[in-house]
């Protein structure tokens, strides 16, 4: 896997899928990191993940790689060289303890494996980018689908976003949001991460 600076992610970016936690519909962006330790490629091998911390779920999402400084004026096709697929896979019992206690998400979103990411792709340009639907089997069976086009911030809100408050640079990727049909992840099962109808990337879980 090719070196990624920053993770940076964007929470409850589909509304179904705010509505489907309960959540409020955000007015900003919810932005959260995960350290890079937290990668994992889906290259059909078997990924360890936590099964002794609660319910794990899984999140999949749209992921963006940053070819460039931000300046004011750019576009979306001089920011982004290349998409890939990915989950951001999230302990559900430790991240609601820590939302009642005020407490930041790192525990819940942050460990070993959390950011799986299958192998990147030209970017697409942006009709097929707002066109092709993505998708996440779990056993051959769809759980989840979603396109980019229905998300609360679009892509370029999102990188203006990180960008003054954070800061973003080449090297750096942004998991942009997942839509309806979370839910949790068991010992073996296996995940397909779909573009289109291509399967970009698969792996089984083996929990520990």
């Amino acid at each position: 896997m090719e070196r990624i600076r920053n993770i940076y992610c964007v929470g409850r970016n589909y509304r179904l899928h705010a509505a489907e936690l309960g959540n409020d519909v955000p007015t900003r962006p919810m932005i959260f990191d995960k350290p890079t330790h937290a990668l994992a490629e889906a290259v059909g091998n078997e990924i360890e993940l936590p099964g002794t911390r609660g319910e794990l779920h899984y999140e999949a999402e749209l992921v963006l790689h940053i070819a460039r400084p931000y300046e004011a004026g750019v576009t979306l096709e001089q920011m982004v060289d290349k998409i890939a697929l990915g989950i951001d896979f999230t302990l559900r019992d430790v991240q609601s303890e820590l939302k009642k206690a005020g407490h930041p998400w790192l525990l819940a979103k942050g460990f070993k494996n959390s950011a799986i990411l299958t192998s990147f792709h030209a970017f697409p340009g942006v009709d097929a980018l707002q066109n092709t639907e993505f998708s996440l089997l779990k056993n051959g069976e769809q759980v989840q689908c979603g396109k980019i086009n229905d998300v609360i911030f679009d892509l370029m809100t999102i990188i203006t976003y990180i960008s003054d408050h954070f800061g973003l640079d080449q090297g750096d990727i942004i998991y942009t949001g997942t839509p309806a049909g979370v839910g949790p992840i068991a010992d073996g099962d296996v995940m397909t991460l779909v573009w289109g109808e291509e399967n970009w990337g698969q792996f089984t879980a083996k929990m520990k």
